[in-house]
């Protein structure tokens, strides 16, 4: 009864857990970067001019071509009004040198002719009858001259109406209309030139955003460059990362993966992956685009953080982390539970092991040395135990 008593107290209950190989693990790694500077544009017209129209407040979102503010233009519109007459003056003259002479302007011309050539013919009988009258000594030289100088000035005027005449027949000359085209060109050039002037007056947002400040109010005479207000891009904020190459040849553009700022994690999507590598850091730069955080949120700068979890290929067994015991040269041990050959199949013993660590994640390692499958192993007390030592598992 004693001995069987003995035997019991000798036999030590332990808890155990049957292993199996795996061939691979995974691992959470770290990686550090910042968020990606936005852009951010000084905003300021191109001329002077007084400022009539702040059309938006701080903090307003704006889209790309959206009016900001705008200036005084009653000047240059005046000055268009007035060039616009001026075209429409020119345009008439040249629709009328293209249409050539009236009818009744040749017509006219004409008649002044008829009328010269009878004035002429008329006036040189009489001066033919001054010169019998002057050699008959009736007249003096200056009577008779004056006759003369009458009818050469009538030849003249003839030639001239005749002249006249002519070019109406003839039309108008292609180096007039020529010539007066290009005085619409001038004008065209100018109002083009004052509206791009009109249009400049508007302030225009370049992308979409939201004002972050404001500098100047209505009233206020402005010179050209001066700020009036600042504005930031409005897009899903980025953050650049540095990720060594083997890990980014595993990452996809697409993909979603989590990013910490502070004590906040957020979704992120990658966008692209930059191809060069950095020199002093052998890594490749991701850019994630951050969703459910606007740029007024996330200022630029500030230090951000990825985790990855990879797989690394690699043959070995998991072990609680309490089945280990300290061996010697770096290696550690555990405990394989082992029936007793030809004994009772309740009776084990155990058998020392030496396994070296691999991974360690939480409270289990990763393991390998000569343990096989489906071993049992003492899962705690190992501080309990010895080699050869009698066990019940449990």
């Amino acid at each position: 009864m004693q001995a069987t008593q003995a035997t019991k107290v000798e036999v030590l209950p332990v808890e155990t857990v049957t292993i199996q190989p795996v061939t691979s693990y995974r691992v959470a790694r770290a990686y550090t970067g910042k968020i990606a500077a936005y852009r951010a544009s000084n905003l300021g017209f191109e001329r002077s001019g007084k400022l009539m129209e702040v059309l938006v407040r701080e903090g307003d979102h704006v889209a790309t071509g959206q009016p900001l503010a705008r200036l005084d233009t009653s000047n240059l519109q005046t000055q268009r009004r007035q060039l616009k007459a001026e075209k429409a003056q020119a345009a008439a003259q040249l629709a009328e040198l293209r249409a050539g002479p009236r009818g009744e302007d040749i017509a006219a011309a004409q008649a002044a002719v008829r009328d010269l050539e009878q004035q002429l013919s008329l006036q040189q009988v009489r001066y033919s009858r001054r010169q019998s009258l002057y050699k008959e000594g009736a007249i003096s030289a200056e009577e008779l001259d004056e006759f003369g100088y009458g009818r050469n000035a009538l030849q003249a005027r003839l030639e001239q109406t005749r002249s006249n005449l002519r070019k109406l027949q003839n039309g108008t000359r292609e180096e007039q209309i020529t010539a007066q085209v290009a005085v619409m060109q001038q004008l065209d050039a100018r109002l083009a030139d004052l509206d791009v002037t009109i249009a400049k007056s508007t302030l225009l947002a370049p992308f979409n955003g939201i004002i972050s400040t404001k500098s100047v109010d209505e009233g206020t005479v402005v010179e050209a460059g001066q700020l009036i207000m600042k504005l930031v891009e409005a897009v899903s904020p980025e953050a650049r990362i540095g990720i060594p190459r083997e890990t980014t040849a595993k990452l996809r553009v697409g993909a979603t993966e989590q990013i910490k700022m502070g004590k906040q994690t957020y979704p992120a999507k990658i966008v692209s992956i930059l191809p060069e590598i950095d020199t002093n850091t052998r890594t490749q730069t991701v850019v994630f685009q951050i969703q459910q955080v606007t740029a007024s949120q996330v200022p630029p700068g500030q230090t951000t953080r990825v985790e990855l979890t990879q797989s690394v290929p690699t043959n070995g067994f998991w072990l609680p982390i309490k089945a280990l015991t300290q061996g010697t040269r770096g290696l550690w041990n555990c405990y394989v539970v082992t029936p007793l050959n030809g004994r009772d199949g309740n009776s084990y013993t155990l058998q020392e092991k030496a396994v070296e660590i691999l991974h360690q994640t939480g409270d289990r390692v990763l393991v390998r040395g000569t343990l096989q499958p489906g071993d049992r192993i003492v899962a705690n007390g190992t501080h309990r135990v010895v080699p050869g030592q009698k066990v019940q598992p449990l």
